[in-house]
């Protein structure tokens, strides 16, 4: 313990100390430090950057090497002809425009035909003069047919659009790509292949070529690749102004520089064309000693130099890069000493300057010294200023020699981190919503503030206490397999604890470890444990914690636990009853959904598996790491949002007649009107039949009238079987049979019974809107009468101003039930209005979900769960939206109905498709902008389709899927799509 000395022994001493201290140590020891700076310093920054370099040049060479790789795997690679590589321009450019150092990619064969694809501007000047304006690509092309040859040049636009071709018949007489070296070596080597970087003549710029040869040995693609932007990157990484860097080969030849013009030596050759120039040739007294340098490097990967050029110092390195299949190259650096040395020595001036400063001022110091004493105790009472406002962003950390200073600094700290530590476990439990993550988490900010080895947290379950967290200090989870309690078996600390209702500490017994439970090496360090009881604020028992300790504890820190569990009770006890009203509104959600499935036989399960197939996709998004989605995430509360809206979006199907979600023929309703139908067919049968033995009495021949009469039943018999094949519905009704039905419809029965009686009040008034006509009756075999027509009344239609922004087409009828309307039903066996009827399932879902009080993290439920049968070209419904007004959820829904609508067996109109068929109809639907291309991608790409598949389908719907043909179909490409299923019985 630090020594503590009276206020004017302090402000002695430090006088003294002062003067003895400043005079002698401040000044000298920089220079030291500033040396060993510079030898670090210089290194480090030589190496970092060397690895900077080597990373760009990977950068530039990686995207070009995946491109030559993606090339030789595409049927462009091992094309016959001109016209079928031709046909992948759209692949080559993409992989073109994938790297901005590829200025070409190539293709030749053993046949010596050739293909390349190029920039323009990225060639020789004279080729960049001849393309026409707008040119962005070209491509050059050999054709060797038999002893002829054809070459052509064809200059693209942006959208490789034909701008010109041209003829070259030079051309092929002037390269044969299996004289290159770059095909011979290709051809050869089984691997990639790499040049050395070297000056590509026509465009006189370094570069570098790659190479590799097809699946079938017979063609080799390649890639060529400027390097110039390194001068650049390298100007960019200078260290100081004065600075020298190149980028050189092992024969000292510059590869990159600052000033590119420098690079190229134009009078070298006797030919007039350009050549590389050396390090001492680029024009930098700097850089020549380094040539001679380069030429005696042994396998190190640098060296280090000084050396003077004109009375200037220089520290200067070589620097190799090793890069996969190419020849060492060397980063060649020159720092002028000077600037590198410039900060060290302007703080060594500075650090002078201080001293002298400080040898100055040290005699006023003891009267500054007495303001300090004041200062301090100035400090502790805004302290005190800033726990009474509970401000405790900033410890106290007054640090005083001064005893009664330090002691009052010590005892506010204590204080305010008592405060603090009891608001924070506050707070920080009262943030976690999660019930399950809370119990773990109060147990561990207990101890932590309580300062306790490890806990149990047990839970009232009637007359039990259930262990629901058992964890150390440092979160870990325990081991130990603890067992339920009940209170008269708790032990003797526990139990005590429970009866007096407070927390108790004291040391652990063998019958305690033994009542609870723990094994005999469970926390052997534990010596002593608190027990504290949480009660709600009705006094009743919610549980209790059990800490562990390696010690006694003291009254102070038993007082803190004891305050903190009335917290803790609290927290536990709020968050104890919003779970229970989140375990009920989830019961009661997924009871609703339930009992939508449960209302059709024929859609159970509907409402359980879309939003498991939701998730899936959901899911898929947050964890792509590219495209469109790779930026997407969902919170906590997202997801919450999407389980109720996926359960949820179909609510509505409530308020739609069981019969109309169902209906299997034209003619059902509640029940199947075929059987009234097929009821007058055998009046016919049995009219036939009477007039036969009438016939027969007057004395016709018995013969002719029974032959008659078998035409007659025959011809019955083939127009009910028609009838009745109509009302099973199909994909399209012809015209001839709309005929058929029509003249059936014309033949008539006699009715002698009265149809208004026995009915209900709705149907006779529906019968009274047309005149009632004495008995007997002849009636049209079928017929749409005036009953079958069932008005729609106001409070059915929909406003053009309604409030939801509904933008459906509503048919002036509510039910229309003429026999003869539904059987020329053209597509499936709903009318309008019952297809309107299904369809308005959706409008009654918003409606119903708009007018619950949702939380603020749940108010996108309804725009969730009401946008699943939009479409992203508007023509959807209810709201008609657009791509841009749906969010991603919404279309990830719209997806997961539709597929499951697609694959689902259990739906009386439809049979449930194989995988690959419903993939197909998806990918037409996307296509046509009914579905999001980038989702559907994804649902592929990530396999949502499989897994949904496996979990969900019969195996004999599970076929194989080409995965890779559908998303190259993805896109706005319109055409004609199959149906989708039958709206709104999804």
């Amino acid at each position: 313990m630090r020594p503590r000395y009276p206020l004017h022994i302090h402000i002695s001493t430090l006088f003294l100390a002062l003067i003895i201290l400043v005079a002698g140590a401040l000044g000298g020891i920089g220079y030291g430090l500033s040396r060993e700076l510079l030898d670090t310093s210089a290194a480090d920054l030589t190496a970092r950057i060397s690895e900077h370099a080597l990373l760009e040049m990977r950068r530039i060479i990686e995207p070009a090497e995946v491109a030559t790789r993606l090339l030789s795997l595409h049927r462009a690679a091992t094309a016959a002809s001109f016209e079928e590589r031709l046909e992948s321009i759209g692949f080559l450019r993409q992989a073109l425009d994938s790297s901005p150092a590829l200025s070409s990619l190539y293709i030749g064969d053993d046949g010596g035909s050739f293909f390349l694809l190029g920039r323009i501007g990225q060639g020789s000047a004279t080729e960049a003069a001849r393309a026409p304006a707008g040119a962005a690509y070209v491509v050059q092309s050999i054709e060797r047919r038999g002893a002829v040859a054809r070459g052509r040049f064809i200059y693209l636009d942006h959208g490789l659009k034909v701008l010109r071709e041209d003829d070259r018949p030079d051309y092929p007489a002037t390269y044969d790509p299996r004289q290159r070296p770059w095909f011979i070596q290709g051809l050869r080597s089984p691997t990639p292949i790499k040049t050395p970087p070297y000056l590509f003549f026509p465009s006189q710029r370094v570069g570098t070529t790659l190479a590799l040869r097809t699946a079938n040995a017979r063609a080799v693609v390649g890639a060529d690749i400027l390097l110039h932007t390194l001068g650049k990157t390298l100007a960019s990484m200078k260290v100081t102004p004065g600075s020298e860097m190149a980028l050189v080969n092992q024969d000292g030849y510059l590869l990159a520089y600052e000033e590119p013009d420098r690079i190229l030596l134009k009078t070298a050759r006797a030919d007039g064309m350009p050549t590389l120039a050396r390090l001492d040739q680029v024009g930098s007294a700097a850089l020549a000693p380094l040539l001679g340098a380069l030429r005696q490097i042994d396998d190190a990967t640098r060296r280090g130099s000084r050396f003077s050029v004109d009375g200037q110092t220089w520290r200067a390195s070589l620097n190799a890069l090793s890069l996969e299949g190419i020849p060492p190259l060397y980063l060649a650096i020159a720092i002028p000493e000077n600037e590198l040395m410039a900060g060290a020595l302007r703080l060594i001036r500075h650090s002078a300057a201080a001293t002298l400063l400080v040898l100055l001022l040290a005699f006023p110091l003891t009267w500054l010294l007495a303001r300090s004493v004041s200062r301090s105790l100035r400090s502790l009472a805004g302290e005190a200023e800033a726990i009474r406002h509970f401000e405790f962003a900033h410890p106290i950390v007054l640090d005083s020699s001064i005893r009664e200073v330090s002691e009052l600094a010590m005892t506010m700290e204590g204080m305010k981190r008592t405060i603090h530590r009891f608001l924070e476990i506050t707070q920080t439990v009262a943030a976690e919503q999660n019930f399950d993550r809370l119990l773990p988490r109060l147990l561990i900010e207990t101890l932590r503030v309580s300062g306790t080895h490890a806990g149990v947290l047990y839970l009232a379950d009637d007359q039990e206490l259930r262990p629901a967290a058992a964890v150390d200090d440092r979160g870990r989870q325990m081991p130990a397999d603890l067992s339920a309690l009940d209170g008269a078996s708790a032990g003797p600390l526990l139990g005590a604890a429970l009866a007096d209702g407070i927390a108790r500490a004291a040391r652990l017994t063998s019958e305690d470890r033994t009542c609870l439970r723990m094994p005999p090496g469970e926390l052997p360090d534990a010596t002593h444990a608190i027990a504290v009881p949480l009660r709600s604020r009705k006094g009743e028992l919610l549980g209790v914690m059990l800490l562990f300790c390696v010690g006694p504890t003291d009254s102070g820190q038993l007082s803190f636990v004891r305050a903190l569990s009335a917290s803790a009770a609290v927290s536990l006890e709020s968050k104890s009853l919003i779970k229970a009203q989140k375990d009920l509104f989830e019961a009661f959600i997924q009871l609703i959904a339930s009992a939508i499935d449960a209302k059709s036989p024929y859609t159970g399960g509907h409402c359980a598996r879309v939003p498991e197939l939701t998730k899936m996709l959901a899911r898929a998004a947050c964890e792509a790491t590219s495209g469109p989605y790779r930026d997407f995430a969902l919170g906590e509360d997202d997801w919450e949002a999407v389980h109720v809206a996926a359960w949820l979006h179909d609510c509505g199907k409530v308020t739609t007649p069981e019969y109309v979600v169902d209906k299997a023929t034209k003619l059902e309703t509640i029940h199947d009107r075929i059987h009234e139908i097929r009821m007058r067919f055998e009046v016919l049968k049995r009219d036939a039949e009477i007039r036969c033995l009438e016939a027969i009495a007057r004395g016709e021949s018995g013969r002719a009238a029974r032959d008659r009469l078998d035409s007659e039943l025959r011809q019955i018999d083939d127009d009910f079987a028609f009838v009745a094949s109509c009302n099973e519905g199909g994909e399209f009704m012809a015209p001839d049979k709309v005929t058929r039905l029509q003249a059936i419809a014309r033949r008539t029965w006699l009715r002698t019974l009265d149809d208004r009686i026995g009915i209900a009040e709705e149907e006779k008034r529906r019968k009274a809107q047309a005149p009632r006509m004495p008995l007997p009756v002849v009636e049209p075999l079928l017929a749409d009468k005036s009953e079958h027509r069932v008005l729609r009344q106001e409070h059915d239609r929909i406003p053009e101003d309604n409030r939801w922004g509904f933008r459906m087409k509503v048919p002036e009828l509510l039910y229309n039930r003429g026999e003869l309307y539904n059987l020329t039903t053209g597509r499936g066996t709903l009318s309008e209005e019952e297809r309107y009827k299904i369809n308005e399932h959706i409008v009654q879902t918003l409606i119903m979900l708009s007018q619950l009080p949702f939380p603020r993290h749940l108010r996108q439920v309804p725009e969730i769960a009401g946008g699943h049968h939009e479409k992203l070209d508007g023509t959807g419904y209810p709201r008609r939206l657009t791509s841009g007004q749906m969010s991603p959820l919404a279309r990830m829904m719209a997806i997961a109905d539709i597929f499951e609508a697609l694959t689902a067996v259990d739906r009386p109109y439809k049979k449930g498709k194989t995988l690959s068929e419903a993939l197909a109809i998806m990918s037409r639907m996307q296509r046509e902008q009914h579905i999001d291309p980038d989702l559907f991608a994804l649902f592929l790409r990530a396999g949502v389709h499989a897994e949904y598949a496996r979990r969900f389908m019969r195996p004999e719907q599970i076929d194989a899927v080409d995965v890779e043909g559908l998303l190259a179909g993805i896109g706005p490409n319109p055409g004609v799509g199959e149906q989708r299923p039958a709206a709104g019985r999804s």
